[in-house]
């Protein structure tokens, strides 16, 4: 029986607006992984390992609970503290692998599908560069198409962003193609638009290698644009927002309440 979990490869971009203009683009490749098929995923690949060393891998403890369990129950522990129900029947993961070990996830999204493999709930993993983790979940109804949400920023990400923020998620559920913006807002009006596209690829050896010549130092590019970028920001004269009492808000949080909307 053929895989449900794939390979996406595209482009990240992000567009700053205020107080200056900035912008960069750049390649990534992201898996989408069924957490219900994450041994079949490591029987049938050598290139990629589920909980081994490997070329590239998938470890638990990069994700929920960040301490190895398994993901399931944390997802859909999250699920039920925000009362959703029948939402935990297929559950997949959007997220960046590990490359010789290595990995750091700005954003992963778990797709929580229930009866009839309708979405009904997604769960947005956001991490910052300090290890720190907050996760925003919100139902999907039957009828939506393209989603939509929308909440108060929980936990402090970027020195140039203050905690005043807003952040307005838009997807569609992934299939053949993947496309994910993300709309930050201050109260003086938008500063930021990040984007996500890609193209579904089959997650065989033969892709993954292909994506590797393409991209063969990933994982470390996006750690080193995060802090280029921030540089070429305060070099801009973009003000700085101290981390300060935000740290004490941010870290390890692994739920929080969050307000939705089409």
């Amino acid at each position: 029986m053929p895989l449900r979990s794939c390979l996406y490869r595209g482009q990240v971009m992000h567009q700053r607006f205020r107080p200056v203009r900035h912008r960069f683009v750049y390649e990534v490749f992201s898996l989408y992984l069924d957490l219900d098929e994450l041994d079949a995923v490591d029987r049938s690949l050598r290139l990629l390992s589920v909980e081994r060393a490997n070329l590239l891998s998938f470890r638990a403890v990069d994700h929920g609970p960040r301490d190895g369990s398994a993901l399931r129950p944390w997802v859909e522990a999250q699920l039920a503290r925000h009362g959703i129900a029948d939402a935990g029947s297929r559950i997949a993961l959007l997220c960046f692998p590990r490359l010789l070990g290595y990995v750091f996830n700005p954003l992963s999204i778990y797709f929580c599908h229930g009866a009839g493999d309708r979405l009904r709930a997604i769960v947005y993993e956001v991490k910052n560069t300090f290890g720190d983790q907050h996760c925003y979940v919100f139902p999907v109804t039957p009828d939506q198409g393209r989603l939509a949400h929308a909440c108060a920023k929980a936990m402090y990400v970027s020195p140039f962003i203050g905690m005043e923020a807003r952040y307005e998620f838009k997807l569609r559920v992934p299939d053949e193609r993947l496309a994910i913006t993300i709309f930050e807002r201050e109260p003086a009006g938008p500063v930021l638009t990040a984007t996500h596209s890609a193209e579904r690829r089959p997650l065989t050896d033969r892709e993954l290698l292909r994506a590797l010549r393409q991209n063969l130092f990933m994982t470390w590019k996006v750690i080193g644009a995060i802090h280029l970028e921030a540089l070429r920001l305060w070099w801009k004269g973009v003000p700085y927002f101290p981390r300060g009492d935000a740290a004490d808000r941010g870290t390890r949080i692994v739920g929080g309440e969050a307000e939705s909307g089409r």
